[in-house]
């Protein structure tokens, strides 16, 4: 029997987190999608459900899904692919439809070419050998790394003299914020620059809390820093984002950012934190987290493929 194919809609959203989780049963051992995360991507700004989204059934099982989005308003598009190891030829389906509409994003954004990426995990139940013949190849690789918390150890840090960390408390702060990461991660591999208000979107900000977004500054040079964590994962607490302007680095202010993210996690019950990590970054993150007690949870690949 053929598969159903269909765009998806934000109806869709528990459906296609059981697809994820029972993925992340098989990539990784246990159920690391939440709801509220399937949401998000499905009402992102730049997703136009009905042309960027596909669904792809097995009678009345969803056995793989795809998205598209386009954050760069030029060549570089990303997306989104998942599929059931049964089900590859379901997957190919979504991943000719994902090559073809990203290419006519790109040409719509006036590119002769659509540059695309996609992340899976380093042992996917993508059929690699099928992806690969379609051209992809991988460009980048990624660790989620976790770290165990425990209440009386992780406490919250004592700043050194003339180190102040502070919680974002109003709009001023969240904006400082935003500054922050968009000076910090510039250099990095697949950064793209987004306005404010864009930036709130990808953070999901209408669910964030802010309580768990500090700036820290310096007396010499001002807010020179930045993290961003959440505390609405069921599987542990998150740590999204980490910056440290680079005339600041070496004084410790991102370990300083870290232990204050690990006891506030702490204080509130939390026995694990996780966050994700380039693993060619060359400003020293991947140092800073093993020194912090940080280990690799699973690995994550960029896999890209040019379209024209």
């Amino acid at each position: 029997m053929p598969y159903l194919l269909r765009p998806a809609a934000p109806a869709d959203a528990p459906a296609v987190t059981e697809l994820l989780n029972a993925i992340d049963l098989i990539e990784i051992g246990r159920a690391e999608t939440d709801l509220h995360t399937v949401e998000a991507d499905l009402k992102h700004p730049e997703v136009d459900l009905d042309r960027d989204s596909w669904l792809a059934f097995d009678g009345p099982r969803l056995v793989a899904y795809a998205l598209v989005w386009d954050d760069s308003q030029g060549e570089r598009i990303d997306a989104d692919h998942y599929v059931l190891p049964d089900h590859q030829h379901a997957g190919e389906l979504l991943l000719e439809a994902v090559e073809s509409r990203s290419l006519e994003r790109a040409r719509a954004n006036g590119a002769s070419k659509a540059v695309l990426h996609l992340h899976l995990n380093s042992a996917p139940t993508t059929d690699l050998a099928l992806i690969r013949a379609r051209g992809w190849s991988v460009v980048r690789r990624y660790h989620v790394l976790k770290r165990p918390l425990r209440a009386v150890e992780d406490l919250t840090p004592e700043p050194p003299a003339g180190i102040r960390v502070r919680a974002c408390s109003d709009e001023a702060d969240r904006k400082q914020a935003h500054a922050l990461y968009q000076a910090t991660f510039a250099q990095h591999f697949d950064f793209q620059p987004r306005a404010y208000e864009q930036w709130l979107h990808d953070i999901d900000a209408d669910r964030l809390d802010w309580s768990l977004v500090w700036l820290v500054s310096a007396e010499d040079l001002g807010d020179v820093g930045f993290l961003i964590a959440r505390d609405d994962r069921e599987a542990m607490g998150w740590i999204r984002s980490l910056g440290v302007a680079r005339e600041a680095r070496g004084r410790g202010l991102g370990g300083l950012l870290l232990r204050q993210a690990f006891a506030a996690f702490a204080a509130r019950g939390r026995d694990t934190v996780g966050l994700g990590v380039d693993t060619e970054n060359t400003t020293g993150a991947p140092e800073l987290y093993a020194r912090h007690g940080m280990s690799v949870h699973y690995a994550v690949d960029t896999w890209e493929i040019t379209v024209s």
